[in-house]
């Protein structure tokens, strides 16, 4: 799906405006922890490319879209020497959390996907975790092409479009959120007690759609392996999910290669640099 030049100054400043701030970016962090829908899907997603990871050897590590670090630091202590990590984001509170909880030990820049401030071919490894929702994804992908060395490994992660979760939380959810929302206003409930859903510039591809753009790109895409495998939609999924607690100890179960595919909320695609 493309973005018209009129709407997208818009978009980009929706997505500026989310983690422009200190504690916004923490809220994002905090994100990860616990036992909620949000720490279930980055729990999996995170898995899901430790398994890709698994036959890396090592190398210099772009993490584009970097967010607060967590990647950042989980490499760090499972994969201690195994890269040389560089993490870059365009939010300058973004990487001043990656510099928090990474210290010196990795590389830090601020930056934007579409125009990253590197070298050609400097990286072995380019991680673009949900980074290319928020962006040209067709721009950005040549962008990670050039940055990445021949035979490197680029891996991408996208939200499914057309998972139940998301058609449901895109197509209902948020629209009856905000839908409430402005009742509550009218009637007079005070703002911070309202229901909302905030715009978050998203424009999420399908698997044939990012492989087809990744091809473009000079990547050769492989498999497509979904990851936050469930059945269940929002509301419900938070009690599904406080319930039902294995998923931290037995993470390969919400992972899928297979007729499950369409059950994640996200997957992600590997794709090797062609040469030339």
């Amino acid at each position: 799906m493309a973005i018209s030049a009129t709407l997208r100054p818009v978009r980009e400043e929706l997505v500026r405006v989310q983690y422009a701030e200190p504690a916004l970016v923490a809220g994002y962090a905090n994100d990860h922890a616990g036992w909620g829908p949000t720490a279930r899907y980055h729990h999996s997603r995170r898995y899901a490319i430790d398994q890709v990871l698994a036959g890396c050897g090592g190398g210099d590590l772009l993490d584009v879209g970097c967010g607060p670090g967590m990647m950042v630091r989980h490499l760090l202590d499972t994969r201690p020497g195994d890269f040389r990590i560089t993490a870059c984001d365009q939010s300058p509170a973004m990487v001043d959390a990656v510099a928090a909880r990474a210290g010196d030990q990795v590389r830090l820049a601020v930056g934007d996907i579409q125009d990253m401030p590197f070298e050609d071919r400097q990286f072995d490894v380019v991680l673009a975790m949900g980074v290319l929702e928020y962006t040209d994804a067709a721009q950005a992908l040549h962008e990670v092409t050039r940055v990445t060395r021949p035979g490197g490994l680029v891996v991408t992660t996208m939200l499914n479009p057309r998972s139940p979760y998301r058609l449901f939380e895109w197509g209902v959810f948020w629209p009856a959120r905000r839908t409430l929302g402005a009742l509550e206003r009218v009637v007079g409930v005070p703002p911070s007690r309202r229901h909302g859903a905030r715009r978050t510039g998203i424009v999420a591809l399908t698997p044939r759609r990012l492989r087809e753009l990744l091809w473009r790109a000079g990547l050769q895409p492989g498999e497509v392996i979904a990851y936050d495998v469930t059945a269940s939609v929002p509301p419900f999924d938070r009690l599904v999910r406080r319930r039902d607690r294995s998923w931290r100890e037995r993470p390969e179960t919400t992972i899928a290669r297979g007729a499950k595919r369409w059950l994640g909320t996200g997957y992600l695609v590997a794709a090797r640099k062609l040469a030339g």
